[in-house]
């Protein structure tokens, strides 16, 4: 992804405050070394200061950091050892650079684990727009795994439904889903949202247990979530049932690690 000075641009919202800047101007020249005799090269210096910024909060998630000619002014720099810098952030997905706009830290969703919420409920909650793209819409009888995982009869007959799932057209997650065709005859009765339809269906699942590990992604999930192949994964395996403990739905999703937040709350209990 190639970086493009926007200096022109007015501050929209999002942007950085003026006292959020000259503190991460002040970061910057601290913590980045700019100015010292090093083997390592100046961009490499700098992006790993603005790296740390970010880690460490100096600058705010989603807010739009000082444009390249102000950088290189304000730090004594060369433009092209600030873009250079920032296409570095870019590419690990830590800044993000939208065509006529300037860069901006990149923003994390989190989703709280214990609220059974479906994800364009999640996205809607965060003024967020859902989308889906189909890979699999499909009706076959149930593998071994298949009558494993929803608890059903050898022979039984399944819907599979993989989706990448977008937030403001940005790739989020894969989602691969089964449910037996006795709740779901067809994916072609499925919507913009799959709780929604089974709703309407009146099997919307008031149950789920759900399984969180980590992994990487593979050769064929990469380019589908746009990042490189081995980056983190955060797989999220849920297994959803009726109030009579019919299961209606499992579902494997593999969320973004870079953009991704699972959050849970504890409660102390008393003793």
């Amino acid at each position: 992804m190639t970086v493009t000075s926007a200096d022109e641009q007015p501050r929209g919202i999002g942007a950085a405050q003026p006292a959020e800047v000259d503190r991460l101007i002040d970061y910057l020249l601290l913590k980045g070394r700019l100015d010292a005799e090093s083997p390592t090269a100046l961009y490499r210096r700098l992006q790993d200061a603005l790296r740390s910024a970010i880690h460490e909060g100096v600058v705010s998630a989603g807010a739009m950091i000082p444009g390249e000619r102000e950088l290189a002014q304000r730090l004594n720099l060369s433009r092209v050892t600030v873009r250079n810098a920032l296409k570095g952030l870019v590419d690990e997905r830590l800044m993000v650079q939208r065509h006529g706009a300037r860069t901006s830290v990149a923003e994390r969703l989190e989703k709280p684990i214990a609220v059974f919420t479906s994800f364009s409920e999640d996205m809607g909650a965060r003024g967020r727009e859902p989308g889906a793209k189909w890979l699999l819409a499909e009706v076959g009888l149930a593998s071994a795994a298949e009558t494993v995982a929803l608890g059903i009869a050898p022979g039984t007959q399944v819907c599979r439904l993989h989706r990448l799932r977008t937030a403001d057209a940005v790739p989020m997650a894969i989602e691969y889903t089964i449910i037996p065709t006795e709740f779901l005859p067809s994916p072609d009765l499925v919507g913009n949202s799959l709780y929604e339809t089974l709703r309407v269906r009146g099997c919307m699942p008031t149950r789920a247990l759900q399984r969180l590990r980590s992994d990487i992604a593979t050769e064929a999930e990469a380019p589908l979530l746009q990042v490189p192949v081995g980056a983190p994964v955060l797989e999220i395996e849920r297994r959803c049932s009726l109030e009579n403990g019919r299961v209606v739905e499992h579902t494997c999703s593999r969320y973004r690690g870079d953009a991704y937040d699972f959050m849970i709350e504890l409660v102390r209990l008393s003793p």
